[in-house]
């Protein structure tokens, strides 16, 4: 539930589009920054579809790392992506939750992706202009038709510039480790690694998304920003509901 006041504001949103397809909602933003959960949220207020582009990045990770492919070597990396796309061997598919679980060579490995190694192949892999390449038409072709929510670091910037509407989502270093190592203690009892540990990770991240030279994490022309440092998760998806509810 995303409380009283975004509901409202959804019932407000639902009598302003009128338009044959509904809009188009980009989310980036760095590491940490709680986008998927938010966009989970987001897209189950607004009565959306969540495309969660990260996890095809996670899950090109997984695959090289089954393959033995090294996740610096763009061309081999590019030649797997294109197979994996090409064969439907990496499919995202709803979930009751309302999110997505990945399928990868027909396994579940929704909760395989989140590991820590492989979100830090994740960041090296998708550096590569190979496999972004490989993944930017899946991306277009899913959320196309509107009335999505896709987030990641280059929705608004490079998969979906003409997006309606388009969110640039942040947080201190500091509070996006805290909720990224209090997340992983809640999964298994403990954390894999210590909170600071997370803290160096996420800047680390931060330096990897913004400085590489494929699609590097900024903000896209015309986004809203919106800080959830101080903000509790249904402040943020309320905020964010109002904003598409405006702009729409």
């Amino acid at each position: 539930m995303v409380g009283a006041l975004a509901l409202s504001i959804v019932l407000a949103y639902n009598n302003v589009v009128t338009s044959s397809r509904p809009p188009i909602v980009a989310i980036d933003g760095p590491a940490g920054a709680g986008k998927s959960v938010i966009a989970r949220r987001l897209a189950s207020a607004l009565g959306f579809t969540h495309v969660d582009t990260g996890a095809l990045y996670r899950s090109v990770a997984l695959a090289a790392e089954m393959r033995g492919v090294s996740w610096e070597d763009g061309p081999a990396l590019g030649t797997l992506t294109r197979e994996l796309v090409e064969n439907s061997s990496l499919l995202l598919e709803p979930s009751n939750s309302g999110g997505s679980r990945v399928r990868l060579f027909g396994n579940d490995v929704t909760d395989a992706i989140r590991e820590v190694s492989i979100t830090r192949g994740s960041s090296r892999v998708s550096a590569h202009p190979e496999v972004r390449a490989a993944l930017l038409d899946l991306q277009r072709d899913v959320g196309k038709a509107g009335g999505v929510v896709l987030e990641g670091r280059d929705i608004g910037t490079v998969v979906f510039p003409n997006a309606e509407v388009k969110f640039f989502l942040t947080a201190s270093p500091e509070i996006r480790a805290r909720r990224r190592y209090d997340e992983m203690a809640a999964k298994s009892g403990t954390a894999e690694i210590s909170y600071d540990e997370v803290l160096a990770d996420v800047r680390q991240r931060d330096v990897q998304d913004t400085e590489r030279a494929i699609a590097p994490l900024r903000q896209a022309p015309g986004a809203i920003v919106i800080d959830s440092t101080a903000m509790t998760l249904d402040e943020t998806v309320a905020a964010m509901v109002a904003k598409v509810a405006k702009r729409a």
